[in-house]
This record gives structure tokens, sequence and C-alpha cells, in this order.
């Protein structure tokens, strides 16, 4: 994912000479390519991620566009007020490029777990929240964010979903992708959640249940259109995301059906749920702790749809 974001970024400056790239001492090896072809377009502001935002404001403001660039929790935590006030406040197309969501660095403990970033940044007015599914999806989102105006916030995980040939398809901003169709429930995910989506929704057809798969790629502005059509088409709704429940996708999702009064008939969030995360290890080992993989995903939906269903029986994960 985050080598075609790049690779897409890099034949973006190609063309447009005020595409501006500025890493938090980041991206040796990844960036090396952009940074030789391209050293007027490239900053290296070292590890002051609050002076990188603030001078990526600056440049925006002087009708450049720029890109930031760091590890997740750095990228946007360490410098959250200067994404608020500096660039979101004015306007400014500053894209932030936070590479590593969720448990992507789980082997570097908690400092490293960017699994509050969603709810946090799709709090601040006028930030477009993107976070791509697949390398496709990652790739088309680096051009969209350039060209449109104002602040993004672009979250990259380390794994993706495998990309689905849709000739012709075009990407666009705060509009969902699905990539299945299914009546028996809709799986709404977010980021690299989207390949867990994919295979559980795979897994349960072979029981005998449908499920619709969806790529919110996009969580500000949120596609309200698909996800209001998915709860009153499908049976029930499903949210996934590499993140914390409280204020993440599932949230957005949840605010969006009661205010609209669409309740679907079972509604249920799959997340990090509790307390800090203080086991590390590798992103799929985090993921199994957390019942983010493709079996417990899989079993929790089996219940929820059985469930529904009316014979009341629940499966139990191994």
């Amino acid at each position: 994912m985050r080598d075609e974001f790049v690779g897409r970024l890099t034949q973006l400056a190609e063309r447009d000479s005020r595409i501006m790239l500025v890493t938090g001492d980041l991206g040796f090896g990844i960036l090396t390519e952009f940074s030789r072809r391209f050293p007027k377009q490239f900053i290296n502001a070292g590890v002051a991620e609050q002076n990188m935002t603030s001078l990526a404001t600056g440049l925006a403001l002087e009708g450049y566009i720029v890109f930031t660039y760091s590890i997740a929790n750095f990228a946007f935590m360490r410098c959250l007020e200067q994404i608020r006030n500096d660039a979101a406040y004015h306007g400014a197309n500053v894209n932030v490029v936070a590479v590593g969501g969720g448990f992507s660095y789980g082997q570097l403990g908690i400092s490293h777990h960017a699994t509050e970033d969603l709810a946090i940044m799709r709090s601040i007015p006028e930030i477009t929240v993107v976070c791509p599914g697949d390398a496709w999806e990652a790739a088309e989102a680096a051009e969209a964010v350039a060209n449109s105006p104002g602040t993004s916030y672009i979250r990259l995980d380390r794994s993706s979903a495998q990309l689905v040939d849709r000739p012709g398809e075009r990407f666009q901003l705060g509009k969902a992708r699905t990539i299945r169709n299914g009546a028996d429930a809709t799986l709404l995910a977010a980021g690299g959640m989207l390949s867990v989506a994919r295979d559980a929704a795979a897994n349960l057809a072979q029981e005998g249940i449908q499920c619709q798969v969806t790529s919110i790629h996009t969580l500000a502005p949120l596609d309200e259109a698909t996800v209001l059509d998915a709860a009153q088409r499908t049976d029930g709704i499903v949210t996934l995301e590499e993140h914390t429940v409280a204020g993440g996708l599932g949230s957005a999702v949840a605010e969006l059906l009661l205010e609209r009064r669409c309740i679907p008939g079972f509604f249920h969030r799959i997340g990090v749920r509790g307390n800090f995360t203080s086991v590390v290890g590798s992103q799929e080992y985090l993921r199994r702790l957390h019942g983010l993989d493709v079996e417990s995903v899989a079993v929790a939906v089996a219940n929820l749809v059985e469930c529904r269903s009316g014979d009341g029986r629940l499966r139990l994960a191994a």
C-alpha cells in the first residue's frame, strides 16, 4: 500500500512542480527515488513533527501541494495542534500521510500502535480522512487528495487486500466501493481490514451466509447513501476497523443510522475494545488477540445472522 502510494506521488511530482514531500526523518529507501529525482520538492524536517507540519502549512499557503510523511502516531499525534490550528483552520492543502496504521508496527509497542487516529482526525472540522483498503485505493487516494482543496489525513496500513480487477473503475473521495454482494449482512471495512472482510465473507459463503463487502476508504466525508442503502437492503451491518471502537468507523456509521432513524436488523462493531494494548507482537498476532482475524470475524458474523434468523444458535471461536 505504501509503495503504491509513494509511486503515484512520484508520478504526480513529475507532472506538477507544486508537489512537495516533507518527511520527519523517515522513509529512507522508499523515498530515495523521489528525493533523488526531485530534490527541490523534498524536505527532511528531521525528528520535529510539529515544525514539519507548520512548515508544510506555510508552503501550502504559498500555493504548494504538500504531503507530510511519518509513522502514524508521529505524523498526527505529536503535531495535532499544528494540524488543527495551522493546516485545517486555514484550509491549507496539507496531506498528512500516516504510515503503519493500526498494529502495523505491533512489535514496537503502544507508542507505535495507531488505534485512535481515525477518531481524533475525523473530529476535526474540514479534514478529509482517508483509509485505503488496497494498493489501488492507496495510489488513487494520493492523486485525489492532491487535487482536492483543504487538509487531508491518509492512513496507510502495512497489510492490503488483494486487488480487485475492475476495468474502468474511478476512485472518488467520499464514495465507498462495494466489492462483493450479499443480503445476509453487510461488512463495512476500513483500511487493511478489507482483506479480513473479504476472506471472512468467502468463508461464510461456504456456510450459506452471503455478505456484502464494502470498502469505506473515506471516513470523512462518509458515504451516507451507501451505508443507508446497505442497512435497508441487507439484514444487518457489521463494521470492521483496526482501531478502537470508540469514535472510529463503527461510531460514524452508528451515528448516521440513528440520526436517520434507519435501524438495521443487527449492528455490531468489530475493533479494539478495552484498555491499552500492552502486548507486543506481529500485526497478525495482535489481530487474533483482539478478534480481528478472519476466523473471529466469520464467527461473529455467523452468530449475528443466526440470531437474526431466529434459530438461537451461537458459535464459539475455537
